[in-house]
Order: structure tokens, then sequence, then C-alpha cells
């Protein structure tokens, strides 16, 4: 029987690196991820686990002054937000948002609920969080893509 909800631990930054590459691999259609966590949880390592999968050669940083970070693959466009800064959701109007949400692209979005009301809805939820000194991975799928997106990846 399926469910909605996997929880694992991930005990240090080469299994976020890890659970990246797997969610990459099962990735075979249009997605967005929204990825949930204190500052320090791991939402940025999970994203460059993924987007290194995808094919990516360079360095992968962290979004958070730039909003977004693009990056070019041969089978995706990947879109890497973080909204951490985001000092209103209408920001995200005057910076065409929608543009970026389209049939071969990958968006994660880091700080989703900073966006609210801004953002299209997850196809799965990602939530990252301490628990001494390991990390949780809570991965929920939200939409039939995000279920099938979990099923492989827990395959």
């Amino acid at each position: 029987m399926t469910t909605n909800k996997w929880t694992l631990v991930l005990a240090d930054e080469g299994e976020t690196l890890a659970l990246g590459q797997k969610l990459a691999l099962a990735c075979s259609e249009a997605a967005v991820i929204f990825l949930h966590g204190e500052l320090g949880a791991g939402k940025t390592t999970l994203s460059r686990g993924i987007i290194t999968a995808l094919g990516h050669a360079g360095k992968v940083k962290s979004p958070t002054y730039t909003l977004v970070e693009p990056y070019q693959t041969p089978a995706w466009q990947i879109y890497h937000f973080d909204l951490y800064r985001l000092a209103d959701p209408e920001e995200l109007e005057y910076m065409g948002i929608r543009d970026y949400f389209t049939q071969d692209s990958l968006c994660l979005i880091e700080w989703p609920e900073r966006g609210h009301g801004m953002l299209p809805p997850a196809d799965m939820e990602i939530t990252l969080s301490y628990e001494g000194m390991r990390r949780m991975a809570l991965l929920e799928a939200c939409t039939p893509v995000g279920v099938a997106l979990l099923e492989k990846v827990q395959a």
C-alpha cells in the first residue's frame, strides 16, 4: 500500500545529496517542490544534489540574494528559489513568477511560505529538520505528479 508521506533519516551531508540524486533520477515530468526547514537544515544541500544529478556541472549556489538561480541541463530548465529575504509576496509578481512554471521546468522553492498566494501548489513538499545530530526528511506528495515522484524515490 502506498502512502503519500515518507520519513527518512539523513545521517550526514552525503545522504542529503544522495536523496537529492534519487529525487532527480525520479523526475520524469515538470514539478514544483517546496523545501521547508530552519536555516542550516539542508535545503540548499538537497537542491544541489538534485541539480547536479540532472547534469549541471558548475557550482550550485544559494539564491538567497537573487531570489532565483536558473540552471539549464540537457533535459530540464531548473529554477532554484530562495524566498527567505522576500519582503512581500507581491514582489514575485514583479519578477514574472508565472513564467518560471513551464512544462519543462523543475522548480525547487526554499521558504515557500514567504511567497504564499503567488506560488502554484506544490507537487511535493519536503521538510528537513534536526533530531539530535541527524537530519530527518519528510517527503509529502501533494498531487498525482508528486505521488509518482515519491513512488519512484521509494523504489
